[in-house]
């Protein structure tokens, strides 16, 4: 029988996690259920599939992804960082294929079918990519004389190419932004982040003279009368549909319309049926989790685990924002999923990866176990 004073694997890290950050993500995987039972029958008979396909698949894809999150919840800071050393290798080397392997949909290529099953290697990249750039930095503040800095830019390149390959410029962004507000809170100066702000701006306009999909994007966003913006009528008229309580579950037309009315607008399908005070409460779901995590990452004293921490919080608050921004009309269209929520087992998986880390990242540690969990030994008094 289990001393008290000895406690268990399971109850030590039960006394340590940030529950109300785990309680808000178990939260937002229901809702991710529940909206895929709303939206995606209409588009699987539409396209001639069983009418609960894609919420069959949800909830199948739930399963791995809970238990990814629960066991990336236990992993040490060390451990976090060879783990996903790893995830990054692998996340690399399938994304530098996908332009020439993988599936063509709609102009890009984002999409590797591995034994029958369709994988967006980009997302699982971008989780991995934050920890290494984390450890980085870190490592920067406490070597100066190694060219950490010059690494992490190497790595930002590397995946930006690969990424503008498919094309997808979306994660591109995402990425960029993420990479640029650490690079800021690791002390640079603040040239050099306008330097790279300059250089991701001649990016973005290289990308509108040269890539024709990225102009129309941008050309329909600020002059809604040069192209077809039906998609995005559609999706912000559905906020005036629903109101604030909605027109009820089951109710709503605009995903009989929507060919992502379950991935990218899915955010306004859950207007139209449930109400604008269903997607408040979720967009109060969100900023829980990233206003806890900032908190705690600015509470620690590991340069690693202050900037991984701010890092997942910053990738996961972005992408919600970008998704929601875009059913909102406020920014031109992404093709970005919106976290737990819309349909992806790649996205579903890989988020539960991030916020696993997260989790593990926020738990309460004593100093000394800290250091000991960091791979340090305590210089003797």
């Amino acid at each position: 029988m289990a001393s008290r004073a000895q406690p268990t694997v399971l109850g030590e890290w039960w006394r340590t996690v940030d529950r109300l950050t785990l309680a808000a993500v178990g939260a937002l995987m229901l809702g991710g259920i529940v909206l895929c039972l709303a939206a995606s029958p209409p588009v699987a008979t539409r396209i001639g599939l069983d009418p609960f396909h894609f919420v069959n698949r949800q909830v199948l894809f739930l399963i791995p992804a809970a238990l990814v999150l629960i066991a990336t919840s236990f992993l040490s800071p060390h451990e976090i960082r060879r783990v996903a050393l790893v995830v990054f290798a692998v996340s690399l080397m399938l994304t530098a294929l996908t332009p020439y392997f993988g599936a063509e949909i709609k102009g890009a290529r984002r999409w590797l079918v591995i034994l029958g099953v369709n994988i967006q290697a980009s997302e699982f990249l971008k989780p991995a990519f934050v920890i290494l750039i984390a450890w980085l930095f870190g490592e920067s503040a406490k070597r100066p004389e190694m060219p950490t800095n010059s690494i992490a830019l190497g790595l930002l390149v590397a995946v930006i190419a690969l990424l503008v390959l498919q094309p997808d410029f979306g994660q591109t962004m995402l990425i960029a932004l993420v990479w640029g507000a650490l690079f800021y809170m690791a002390g640079m100066r603040l040239v050099w982040v306008i330097g790279l702000a300059g250089a991701a701006g001649a990016g973005l306009i290289a990308a509108f003279f040269t890539v024709p999909h990225v102009a129309q994007r941008i050309n329909r966003f600020l002059d809604p009368a040069s192209g077809d913006t039906f998609n995005i009528d559609i999706a912000t008229e559905s906020f005036i549909r629903g109101g604030w309580f909605g027109r009820g579950p089951g109710e709503g037309t605009i995903k009989r319309v929507l060919p992502e009315g379950h991935t990218d607008f899915v955010f306004a399908v859950a207007a139209e049926e449930f109400g604008s005070v269903l997607c408040l409460i979720l967009v109060a779901l969100f900023a829980l989790i990233v206003i806890r995590a900032l908190v705690k990452a600015m509470a620690s004293d590991d340069q690693f685990i202050r900037f991984a921490t701010a890092g997942l919080a910053m990738l996961f608050g972005m992408q919600s924002a970008i998704n929601m921004a875009v059913n909102l009309h406020l920014m031109p269209a992404k093709g970005m999923t919106l976290p737990f929520i819309s349909y992806g087992g790649s996205s579903l998986i890989s988020l539960a990866y991030g916020m696993g880390m997260l989790v593990a990242l926020t738990r309460e540690r004593p100093r000394a176990k800290l250091a000991s969990v960091n791979g340090l030994t305590a210089s003797p008094a």
